[in-house]
């Protein structure tokens, strides 16, 4: 399994696609890995060299002690590029890898060759806050399964449900495996994130994608970034909740694909 020790932790990390297409690095939701991006890779790596990999505190990365930050991750993914050698990319990220390519385009300009922010934030308003303190709480009980239970209905819309009520208990199953105290710090480290006064100063060329019906993440968030970063695009997901990268991921693929395309214009 390749792993590359840079910034004191051991990252995971995969390339799919082309070795000669454009660098595309997917940057994953809170409690995603590399897995999750399962119904983005076939179309993405068509055409591009993506790179997926574990944040710290995810998937097969280290899941080292202490404080986690939106910004440490940027400095990791910052040195994870220069250890494999590898030029600007278009990032693409959503949840909590939205908010990370935030973090990377103030830290980080000249790697971020474009942005794809999908159902993130740039700060968090009360009810925004209180739900992920109950996350926290919630994941400091130490039961994955109980944990999930406590959470599922903030990111799946109700049609969803109805629809795919099977992948409920393989979701649950995974939230098993979930290192629990990492997962308190990677929410620790989504609590101090509140960068929407630093908005304007992104020139990277963005696009902004919210979900009609997401009740953790809605799309004021969406449409506050998209006004304040110059340039940018704006869209709506119509019929899906959080995890729009799943629910709709025909429509994600089309937007990303299409934003894309339009940077080699």
């Amino acid at each position: 399994m390749p792993h590359l020790r840079v910034n004191q932790v051991d990252l995971y990390y995969e390339f799919h696609g082309p070795d000669e297409g454009e660098l595309l690095i997917l940057n994953n939701g809170v409690f995603m890995n590399t897995a999750s991006w399962a119904f983005q890779l076939p179309d993405l790596a068509r055409r591009y060299r993506v790179l997926t990999y574990d944040m710290r505190g995810q998937g097969q990365s280290g899941h080292p002690e202490g404080e986690y930050s939106l910004d440490l991750h940027a400095e990791d993914l910052a040195a994870l590029m220069d250890g494999l050698g590898l030029g600007p990319a278009h990032l693409v990220g959503t949840s909590y890898g939205g908010e990370l390519n935030l973090a990377m385009a103030l830290r980080h300009p000249e790697r971020c060759r474009s942005l794809t922010i999908i159902a993130s934030v740039s700060h968090s308003d009360p009810l925004l806050a209180a739900m992920i303190e109950r996350w926290r709480l919630a994941a400091r009980l130490g039961d994955g399964p109980q944990f999930f239970r406590l959470i599922y209905a903030d990111t799946y819309s109700e049609g969803f449900l109805k629809e795919r009520p099977d992948l409920l208990p393989m979701a649950e199953a995974r939230y098993a495996q979930l290192d629990l105290p990492a997962a308190v710090r990677l929410l620790e480290s989504f609590q101090r994130f509140s960068v929407t006064a630093d908005l304007g100063r992104i020139q990277t060329p963005t696009c902004i994608v919210s979900a009609e019906l997401d009740l953790l993440k809605p799309r004021h968030y969406g449409e506050l970034m998209h006004r304040a970063i110059a340039g940018s695009e704006f869209h709506l997901v119509p019929g899906a909740g959080h995890v729009v990268v799943l629910e709709r991921a025909a429509e994600i693929n089309t937007i990303i694909l299409g934003f894309l395309a339009k940077q080699a214009l």
